[in-house]
């Protein structure tokens, strides 16, 4: 099954933050916590903002194997590397107004603030190994090469794991510590995804049109998907940057338990998200094949294991969670905070999951604009909600308002999936009309 190894694959992403997260959690100062959480959620803006780097590669590349045109296959995956490249050096070059613009955004006091720039100072000089890798990853999953993907993803995040423990707590590096071994981790896995895309099947240099490769024609459907994707983001880091804005309001100890919260949260997410990289490929196969057929089988199975997913993650939590809120500090008074506002999260899986899985069907096919059009409501939502009920519950209210949004985006997308099989068989027709 498909989602096995993906699930397993995706699960591994957020431990990035989330052991840098539990590691500085364990340094007993609460300012280590909140900065290597507001340097992460930095990290999360820049990344998760050109994220239709990998989306769209994936979308692309297995409409590619859909169609078997090896030759669009590889021009998939050169067109969106170059790009990542030039993102990643102009990050390097604007770090400063980067982390001053953050820092006067959330105003965190002067020791959050001094740990979240010693975080951000030496993770940043792995910008563009991120976002290759990313483009890397989404070019091998829509390829369906799921070994490959589960090697490159785990090895980096079981690296990172053990090199943060080490650097941080065996030679006392501290946060230092751990945003060196996340740099070292990514590092690592871009080389070995270079190797894995030289050593495919599908990727033949030699067919590759260099003299048109980056055409605007041929760029076009690509910033198209992009651009709508890139809104998609914006508005979803809008959402967690209100969020940790109002959490720093709150102080020190209260943003130490949200961020522990969220990474929790980010567990559950990425579980959905392996369901989702599934639908992804078995749909842009569906559309790169015109098979309608694949498309209705995809569209059950998301819907069936969506569910069950998310009454499974709510059992999960429900039984462990203060083992699992622990796992991230030892500050008595940040557990206490955590623990009574985790309840929120036993209704994050069963409100997120369908907007979380099905995101992968529509990014599959390409057919970005619902994904944008849903995102954009379910912020608005969040934004009405925020300034309602913060002012009157407090911490309570904020967390009402993110599981506001999260059934916003399920609803808001769902809405567009009865038009999915005409979408399809309308581009078929298309695709016969003009060959013929």
């Amino acid at each position: 099954m498909l989602s096995l190894p993906l699930i397993v694959s995706t699960i591994t992403t957020p431990l990035l933050g989330l052991v840098d997260t539990a590691v500085v959690g364990h340094l007993f100062d609460p300012a280590y916590l909140g900065g290597t959480a507001i340097g992460t959620l930095i990290f999360n803006t820049m990344y998760w903002l050109f994220g239709f780097l990998r989306v769209s590669t994936s979308g692309f590349a297995a409409q590619a194997r859909g169609k078997d045109d090896l030759r669009a296959g590889a021009d998939d995956l050169l067109r969106p590397l170059a790009i990542a490249l030039v993102i990643g050096l102009c990050f390097i070059a604007l770090q400063v107004p980067i982390f001053k613009g953050a820092l006067w955004l959330m105003r965190p006091d002067a020791d959050v603030a001094h740990w979240a720039g010693v975080y951000f100072h030496i993770r940043i000089w792995g910008a563009p190994i991120t976002l290759l890798n990313y483009v890397l990853i989404g070019w091998l999953m829509g390829m369906s090469h799921i070994r490959q993907t589960l090697i490159v993803q785990i090895s980096m995040n079981v690296l990172n794991m053990a090199l943060a423990i080490w650097f941080a707590q065996g030679l006392h590096f501290g946060v230092t510590g751990v945003a060196a071994a996340t740099l070292f981790a990514e590092g690592i896995a871009l080389i070995a995804g270079l190797w894995f895309v030289w050593r495919s099947p599908y990727m033949q240099l030699a067919l590759v049109r260099w003299k048109g490769l980056f055409a605007w024609s041929s760029l076009l459907p690509m910033f198209r998907a992009n651009g709508d994707l890139l809104v998609r983001t914006i508005c979803l880091l809008a959402m967690f940057n209100i969020f940790t804005a109002q959490s720093t309001a709150f102080g020190p100890e209260l943003l130490a338990a949200n961020s522990i919260l969220i990474q929790l949260h980010y567990m559950m997410a990425y579980f959905f998200d392996g369901f989702a990289n599934a639908s992804s490929i078995y749909a842009g196969r569906a559309k790169g094949a015109g098979d309608s057929d694949l498309l209705r089988r995809s569209l059950q199975l998301t819907r069936t294991w969506t569910l069950l997913t998310a009454l499974l993650l709510t059992l999960i939590y429900g039984a462990g969670r203060e083992l699992f809120v622990r796992l991230f500090s030892d500050n008595e008074a940040v557990i206490s905070l955590a623990l009574a506002y985790n309840g929120w999260l036993l209704l994050f899986p069963i409100c997120a999951g369908f907007g979380l899985v099905f995101y992968g069907i529509f990014t599959g096919m390409t057919l970005t604009a619902p994904v944008r059009n849903s995102m954009l409501l379910a912020l608005l939502l969040y934004v009405v909600a925020c300034w309602i009920l913060v002012p009157l519950y407090g911490n309570h209210g904020l967390w009402i308002s993110f599981l506001l949004f999260a059934v916003g985006r399920s609803v808001f997308l769902v809405m567009y999936v009865p038009g999915l099989e005409k979408k399809l068989i309308d581009q078929v027709s298309e695709r016969t009309e003009s060959t013929s």
